[in-house]
């Protein structure tokens, strides 16, 4: 069981003291989307002058493509969106160990216990929910609420998505293989609605088409930013329930890869100061060091910590297992 020390702590002076490497290239498979990340890696490109050709994709999919790949692949770093595809690729051999002054003064939920991932940013999952159609009394306080009649057809949620799928690893890891297919099938029977992604969700409760959606902490900002009055806002389940997952991005050099040592520079990029605030002020998502200025918009970190469930994240890397569960349920 982890301890919840989720606090971002200093970033020692070793951990941005990179050597200096030769300007060259290398590829990167990213399961982050690329309206988010292609701006730092821009930045990256600038201040180094190393070339980073990117091949985006699903989280999951470049995690068994990297597997199916092995020694072949032309991978040199491999960026997930969550713990658990992190997990897969590490239990698969298939990650290179980090150099410890990357990692070490990071807390224990912001690496990998074999020192071959560090977290990127941290993030939350929430309920979203229609500000003009519920109310606080209509809330559910616990994710297998949302099976209940009451909920027949107002639900949304996105099976294929990365961070939806650790958090049925998580699930699964709590309570338990039957009663997580158990959920899912009464979820799916009670109307709950398909979407492709979690982005697409919220417009959705803005147009009425549904009343709930179970997203991660950082799309609505995005939203609201540009439009006060968009009528949706979002919540957590009570304390310790399971829909409160807190998971982290995470980032990794390939074990395979031919540019170690540029890959090793971008992964201390990453968690610099500068990449952080841009997580946290245009991603609004938690940073993993200290003195870095977050979004006022986004949800409360403070809050998001409080009623997180008490979860190993290196627990979470059964991917298969997971997506095997999603086919017996069919949603993928």
């Amino acid at each position: 069981m982890r301890t919840k020390l989720f606090a971002p702590l200093a970033l020692a002076g070793a951990l941005l003291a990179a050597p200096l490497v030769q300007a060259a290239s290398l590829t990167l498979y990213s399961g982050r989307g690329e309206s988010l990340v292609q701006p730092i890696i821009d930045r990256f490109q600038q201040e180094t002058g190393i070339e980073v050709n990117v091949r985006y994709g699903g989280t999951a999919q470049l995690a068994v493509l990297l597997q199916e790949e092995g020694r072949r692949t032309p991978a040199d770093v491999y960026w997930g969106q969550d713990a658990g595809a992190m997990g897969a690729v590490s239990r698969a051999n298939l990650l290179a160990q980090l150099p410890a002054n990357i990692y070490e003064d990071l807390p224990g939920i912001y690496k990998s216990v074999t020192g071959n991932w560090v977290a990127t940013s941290g993030r939350a999952r929430v309920f979203a929910y229609s500000t003009t159609r519920t109310t606080a009394a209509d809330h559910p306080q616990s994710i297998f609420d949302l099976t209940d009649e009451r909920f027949r057809g107002r639900v949304g949620w996105a099976p294929g998505n990365g961070s939806f799928q650790s958090f049925v690893t998580a699930m699964r890891v709590v309570h338990g293989e039957d009663r997580t297919l158990e959920w899912l099938q009464a979820m799916r029977d009670n109307g709950t609605k398909v979407f492709r992604n979690n982005t697409v969700q919220l417009p959705a409760i803005a147009d009425g088409e549904i009343d709930y959606a179970l997203v991660n902490n950082y799309y609505l900002p995005r939203i609201t930013a540009n439009d006060a009055n968009f009528p949706v806002n979002q919540g957590f389940f009570a304390e310790g329930d399971i829909g409160n997952l807190m998971n982290v991005a995470g980032v990794a050099v390939t074990r395979h890869g031919r540019n170690q040592e540029q890959a090793q520079q971008f992964v201390r990029f990453l968690i610099s100061q500068e990449a952080q605030e841009y997580f946290a002020t245009e991603g609004n998502e938690f940073p993993v060091i200290q003195g870095v200025t977050q979004n006022p918009l986004a949800i409360s970190y403070d809050r998001a910590l409080q009623v997180s469930p008490d979860i190993d994240l290196d627990q979470l890397d059964d991917l298969e297992g997971t997506l095997a569960l999603l086919r017996r349920a069919g949603l993928i």
